[in-house]
């Protein structure tokens, strides 16, 4: 099944629908956290999500944790909200209330991290080296945005800066890998235009950085002891 463009919807129209009470808004997707009290509980509901995405042929990012259970619906052939997404979104609500389950949407949010770059294009490919992510297809800029292609990890955009800022930076990201792909990892952020800081703590942790200096250390649980 394929929504015509008329099917897409705005965040206000979301909104506006009944029945949808349970749902927030965050960038291109409705979400919700139910609160379950318990793994078991969880489960149910999944499986109860999972018939009913299987029967709409519409089918969400689902994260099963202990107490909890976080739903995301996305249309991905309309790049954004849709009428399947109402349509569901309807549907799992009610799943949960006959399992006695409460939505709390308030608990729901998105992370995204910014790089500010004097020249985007210079430092994207360090970012996508270093995080193993990928670009993503709707950002038609110089420098678009990463992703996790695993959905799991914050995206990563990049923040036209006006004037240079020649002072160390303050924030860095650590990103902890497996430690066999660890080298794989620094060698591949090098080769996209990075360098190494130190690697005084390898295989603990290299430090990396950008071509502008903004710093990212590669870790492993390997000699942390």
């Amino acid at each position: 099944m394929t929504d015509a463009p008329s099917d897409r919807i705005t965040a206000r129209e979301f909104h506006d629908t009944d029945g949808v009470e349970d749902w927030r808004v965050l960038l291109a997707t409705a979400q919700t956290l139910f609160r379950t009290g318990s793994f078991t509980a969880g489960v149910e509901l999944v499986d109860a999500i999972g018939e009913l995405a299987e029967a709409a042929d519409h089918h969400p990012d689902v994260d099963l944790r202990y107490g909890t259970v976080t739903v995301r619906l996305t249309s991905h052939d309309v790049s954004g909200l849709s009428r399947r997404d109402v349509e569901l979104a309807r549907r799992i609500s009610d799943a949960a209330r006959e399992l006695d389950l409460r939505a709390d949407p308030a608990a729901v949010q998105e992370l995204e991290i910014a790089v500010d770059a004097l020249v985007g294009p210079t430092v994207q490919p360090f970012w996508r080296a270093v995080l193993g992510y990928d670009e993503d297809a709707n950002d038609t800029s110089a420098a678009p945005a990463l992703t996790d292609p695993a959905t799991h990890a914050p995206a990563f955009w990049f923040q036209q800066m006006d004037a240079p800022r020649p002072q160390r930076n303050r924030i860095h990201v650590d990103v902890t890998v497996p430690h066999d792909v660890a080298e794989a990892r620094v060698t591949a952020a090098i080769a996209a235009g990075g360098h190494l800081v130190s690697d005084d703590r390898a295989p603990a942790f290299w430090v990396l950085a950008d071509a502008e200096g903004n710093e990212a250390c590669v870790c492993t649980w390997q000699s942390r002891d």
